[in-house]
């Protein structure tokens, strides 16, 4: 066999090798549907959801005392940790007009509490609370650190039998605990930003809402089962009676949603029920 010929064969060989191993990574790794703007929007999709960890991206939730007494209101303290320098940060951004946002929630979605505790110079963050109802609780802190948004969870417990209640149906109409009536338009997709609209009223007349931490309203989204959080985004756009959002769930399913908006000086906070296609 002349030079050029093995040349040719060996060359042949290679062509072939490689086929197969594209065939074969193919195989193990194929595209996501869609191509690139599929993965993008996959990426897109988690960072959509947080609060389902203690820590993230070098910053840890600490929790002092995770068992609390039932009906007695204490102090609860936490601290979040830079791990890499061993302490507890202490700048942090403001968003929505505070630097700290702490969510506290039942296992099964009863008992919603929105808190703005304050932090000590050590970085200790501490706040009153109380909780009247036995089980095990989520605690989030919702925070900006150096530009990037971050919630972190960990659970408390409340010593006792616990009556846990289902989610309550999906309904476009609920009452706040103040006794607004609150009417919701909403037609979300998993995976798609999805604009919820609010409408609100008072013994059937239309109210003048007031700004709430900066906007027209805030919104807590927590999925059923993970408790996920999700990042809400205010428009401002609408009537003086209306609250307008967008958000993206995720993936399908149940979602419980927190409704907060100011009127006449009140603070009323609405829970819905909404099942996402």
């Amino acid at each position: 066999m002349t030079a050029v010929a093995r040349v040719a064969g060996f060359a042949a060989v290679v062509a072939v090798l490689s086929a197969g191993a594209v065939a074969a990574g193919a195989a193990l790794h194929p595209d996501p549907p869609g191509g690139a703007a599929a993965e993008h929007e996959a990426m897109s999709m988690a960072m959509a959801v947080r609060g389902l960890a203690v820590d993230q991206d070098g910053l840890r939730l600490v929790v002092e005392g995770r068992e609390l007494r039932r009906g007695v209101t204490g102090e609860l303290r936490f601290r979040i940790v830079d791990d890499a320098a061993g302490r507890a940060v202490r700048d942090f951004d403001v968003e929505h007009t505070k630097r700290m946002h702490l969510i506290v929630v039942r296992r099964d979605l009863t008992g919603f509490q929105h808190l703005h505790p304050a932090m000590r110079p050590d970085g200790t963050w501490t706040a009153p609370l109380r909780l009247d109802a036995p089980g095990s609780y989520r605690v989030f802190a919702d925070f900006s650190h150096d530009g990037t948004a971050t919630t972190l969870a960990d659970d408390l417990r409340v010593d006792g039998a616990a009556d846990l209640r289902p989610l309550a149906p999906p309904a476009t109409v609920a009452t706040s605990d103040r006794g607004a009536t609150v009417r919701l338009d909403a037609r979300p997709r998993a995976g798609e930003e999805a604009e919820l609209g609010f409408t609100v009223s008072f013994r059937g007349a239309p109210v003048r809402l007031q700004p709430y931490l900066g906007a027209d309203g805030h919104l807590i989204a927590l999925r059923d089962g993970d408790l996920a959080f999700l990042h809400v985004h205010p428009t401002g756009d609408g009537r003086p009676d209306q609250v307008h959002l967008e958000a993206t769930f995720p993936t399908p399913g149940r979602y419980a949603l927190f409704l907060q908006f100011r009127e006449a000086g009140r603070v009323h906070t609405v829970p819905f029920t909404l099942d996402v296609a």
